[in-house]
């Protein structure tokens, strides 16, 4: 990336310091105090990490905090725990008895409030019914659901009987869900029979029935939620017959803190999907902590991350997390605009929701569909706001903060991944000063860097690879069933380091920004410049709603950018645009920058979590067929959209 377009970002960046009245009452409440914690956790890490796994509930306190022969870790070795305990019963025995532990908000507008006593009596009727269905510690189990508050009752009655489970987000197709089912042995399925989404039924069950076709699945649970029409076989129960019926009482048992927890499958570019194997108590220790301080939670919060459950940020953000902390969460089973694009900011208001996490992609959405909308509803219980799944743009970041936090609420912007199992990179809310786009410092106790290819860590603002150089608890173990895999994939990449594919620079403060994949750097004329970079200027334009940008071979300058753009509602796609954008950037960031080529996209293609996969846009640009997984895609429809008009162009 060249320095003098990095400079130019970074003098127009404002900084904001927390609000004083946030500040007051925060769990770190100084730049001051994040240092000291921060020191503390580099000058001794295990006992650091030793105090953090204190908060939870042991039934056997570990012999040693970490064993590390790289690239293999363990964590709280000898340690014994259960995560349901931890997440439920020592909440409903407690104070917390009859507080809400989650608020649901179904799409056709139905709701329901589970205390944590209610929330227990659940989990113990879910865990005997599989219990009695012949699941044992060490099965894996399947859950493919809707946002229910029964999904949240499958996994953590998975966690009780010691039974991994792995997760398939309901909108994948029968043929993905097949590929998970089948890569992990699945010995059960929990499904229902279909989920509201955009006002139609998805049909959960009869992607089950084509998916199990001569798996190891031996029964399929299902629950009753559409009441819409379902086939019917030997190997198929009603959730309401074996769980409903169960009896509330079941004696968790404890499990080694190394025992698995779950996998949970990612996209890769070969056209195998990676099972990311996390463990018991490193995991949780990891989802606890970062909730904890990440979200500065409060036994009084509402707390809304608004990822399905199906993602490892349900898994860190709406299930575990929060509730290992004893938080309220809010879950919202269908689409931000159903009925309206005001949905979201009228369950806020209607729930009183106080801490609100969502990814940047959404964010942008909302700002095409119009201010108007978060106009129209009291948005004034909010405190703090986050952002999750890739960098955000600091238009869309100063839009978030002005017309959903009213100017009033701090923005944690966090990295990190599924491998991760937790936040890595994040403001500290009432701590760190923020700038749009950055998502600040590591968190104490991860030492994370950007270092050359030979790990030589780069200049201020030299663009490289984010590395993280000690171990954390909550880091993946294994790729299931393949750890050659995992240790190539992994720590193969620069020595001694954890590396996952994202490039970053630190500025003169020591703050990360995150340039996306390192693959989704471009080389211009021998110019590095970050895809994130130029997206961001396209989308600082008023008629920009959503920008995409990629490399294409060029035989006289290496690389060509390539921009797909989606403007804003109203406004005309055509080549007068196409020349004001392009002009636009090179203003920006300079004439190197300047977009060859702008193709205009009623929509991008992305994973159902959100996220742009510029690996296919990149395919489609230089006139290839995609290549590799593409079952993560919401609407494979998008992609085919776009290879045919460049095809036609050809």
């Amino acid at each position: 990336m060249s320095t003098s377009s990095i400079e130019s970002v970074l003098t127009e960046t404002r900084s904001f310091p927390p609000p004083p009245t946030f500040s007051a009452h925060a769990r770190v409440k100084s730049l001051a105090e994040y240092e000291q914690l921060d020191r503390r956790a580099d000058e001794d890490p295990e006992g650091f990490w030793a105090e953090v796994a204190s908060e939870l509930h042991w039934s056997k306190k570990w012999d040693r905090v970490l064993d590390w022969k790289l690239p293999d870790a363990k964590w709280f070795l000898g340690g014994r725990l259960n995560v349901s305990v931890n997440c439920v019963d020592r909440h409903a025995a407690s104070t917390r008895r009859n507080k809400a532990a989650i608020i649901f908000e179904g799409e056709p507008g139905d709701s329901r409030v589970i205390t944590y006593g209610q929330l227990q009596r659940e989990v113990c009727k879910a865990a005997n019914a599989l219990a009695a269905l012949g699941v044992k510690a060490g099965d894996f189990v399947a859950i493919y659901m809707p946002m229910v508050p029964e999904a949240a009752v499958a996994m953590l009655a998975c966690t009780r009987l010691g039974a991994p489970h792995t997760i398939i987000f309901g909108g994948f197709s029968a043929e993905a869900l097949a590929d998970r089912i089948k890569d992990a042995k699945a010995k059960v399925v929990i499904t229902a029979d279909g989920g509201w989404r955009r006002g139609q039924i998805v049909p959960l069950k009869d992607n089950v029935d084509r998916a199990v076709e001569g798996s190891t699945v031996e029964k399929v649970v299902v629950l009753k939620r559409c009441s819409n029409e379902v086939k019917w076989t030997s190997r198929d129960v009603w959730w309401h017959d074996v769980v409903d019926k169960a009896s509330g009482k079941h004696e968790a048992q404890a499990f080694d803190s190394e025992h698995p927890l779950f996998s949970l499958y990612t996209s890769g570019t070969t056209g195998k999907p990676k099972g990311i194997v996390h463990t018991t108590g490193g995991y949780l220790v990891g989802a606890t902590y970062t909730t904890k301080l990440v979200f500065d939670l409060r036994d009084e919060d509402v707390f809304w991350c608004t990822a399905d459950i199906g993602w490892v940020t349900g898994h860190s953000y709406v299930v575990y997390g929060p509730l290992a902390n004893g938080a309220t969460v809010m879950m919202y089973e269908g689409a931000p605009n159903q009925p309206g694009p005001d949905r979201f900011w009228e369950i806020i208001e209607k729930w009183g929701v106080t801490v609100f996490y969502t990814a940047p992609t959404a964010i942008r959405a909302f700002m095409k569909w119009g201010d108007q909308w978060p106009a129209k509803h009291d948005l004034s219980s909010l405190r703090l706001l986050g952002s999750v799944g890739e960098p955000i743009n600091p238009e869309a970041w100063m839009w978030y903060r002005k017309q959903i936090g009213g100017d009033r609420c701090p923005i944690v912007d966090t990295w990190w991944q599924t491998e991760t199992g937790g936040i890595m990179i994040s403001p500290l809310p009432g701590a760190t000063p923020t700038k749009p786009g950055s998502a600040t410092r590591p968190l104490p106790g991860i030492a994370a860097d950007v270092v050359h290819k030979d790990g030589t860590p780069c200049k201020p603002n030299e663009g490289g690879f984010l590395v993280i150089k000690k171990p954390w608890p909550s880091m993946l173990r294994t790729i299931f069933g393949d750890h050659d895999r995992f240790a190539k994939t992994y720590f193969g990449e620069v020595q001694g380091c954890y590396f996952a594919g994202d490039g970053a620079r630190k500025d003169q403060d020591g703050y990360f920004w995150i340039m996306g994949r390192v693959d989704d750097v471009i080389n211009v004329a021998g110019h590095r410049l970050s895809t994130m970079e130029v997206e961001s200027a396209l989308v600082s334009h008023p008629k920009v709603a959503e920008a995409a940008v990629v490399g294409r071979p060029d035989e006289l300058k290496g690389q060509a950018i390539v921009a797909f753009v989606t403007p804003r509602s109203g406004m005309k796609a055509d080549d007068a645009l196409a020349k004001e954008l392009r002009e636009h950037v090179a203003t920006q960031i300079g004439a190197l920058a300047r977009p060859e080529e702008i193709r205009f996209a009623d929509a991008l293609p992305k994973t159902r979590s959100g996220k742009i996969m510029r690996r296919l846009l990149r395919e489609v640009a230089s006139g290839s067929t995609a290549r590799g997984d593409t079952t993560t895609l919401e609407d494979q429809g998008v992609l085919e959209t776009l290879a045919q008009s460049f095809a036609q162009d050809e």
